[in-house]
């Protein structure tokens, strides 16, 4: 593998971005927080990456100590790529990416894609307590794992298991969250998040 770029720069700063500052690297993160993942999978999430890109991206990232591959036991038999303990400490660089850029959402464009699981970390960073939460929007069902210490941080589909609280909201609404115009309690206030369930998040939020 040949030699990985750098800045030469003795600065920390400096020194992350030789690690995740090629284009691509950050948002392969994002997919592996999710838990391990097969190169189909983080393919068809990752759209506008080539196949290649993708390929030499996630070796780079096996060499630098944030993701691993393994196969999985029979009958699955394929390889998974997942994140090392190093890897997900990028988990907060990535929250603050997403709050520093929300204000440049914006209205979708017609040649954005989208995915339900990409509203995951904004919701994630205002989610107040420890608990399963699973989210219903028009694209789909999600779920996340409010102060996880080890393991997914997020999924797609529902909640493995009895959620602790189950959010409904539709597209705008959570839009206008992850742009930071609309904060959680209100849009629950205002009756524009449904929040169900028994678990202390879900009363939490109903209290708000």
């Amino acid at each position: 593998m040949p030699p990985r770029r750098s800045y030469d720069q003795y600065c920390s700063a400096a020194r992350a971005l030789d690690v995740v500052g090629d284009r691509w690297t950050l948002l392969i993160v994002r997919e592996l927080l999710a838990g391990p993942r097969r190169y189909t999978d983080l393919h068809a999430d990752l759209p506008g990456v080539s196949t290649d890109v993708l390929a030499s991206r996630l070796k780079d990232m096996e060499r630098d100590g944030l993701s691993t591959r393994r196969r999985l036991p029979p009958p699955g038999a394929a390889f998974v790529y997942e994140l090392t303990p190093r890897g997900r400490e990028l988990l907060p660089v990535l929250q603050a990416l997403g709050e520093w850029g929300r204000s440049g959402l914006g209205e979708r464009r017609p040649t954005d894609a989208v995915r339900a699981h990409w509203f995951a970390l904004p919701l994630l960073r205002l989610l107040d307590g420890d608990g399963l939460v699973e989210v219903s929007l028009e694209e789909g069902l999600f779920h996340l794992h409010a102060g996880a210490g080890e393991g997914p941080v997020y999924g797609d589909g529902p909640a493995p298991g009895e959620p602790d609280a189950r959010l409904a909201l539709d597209t705008a609404t959570c839009t206008a969250i992850a742009r930071g115009e609309l904060s959680l309690s209100h849009a629950v206030r205002a009756g524009r998040v449904e929040v169900s369930g028994e678990g202390a998040l879900a009363k939490a939020l109903r209290e708000t």
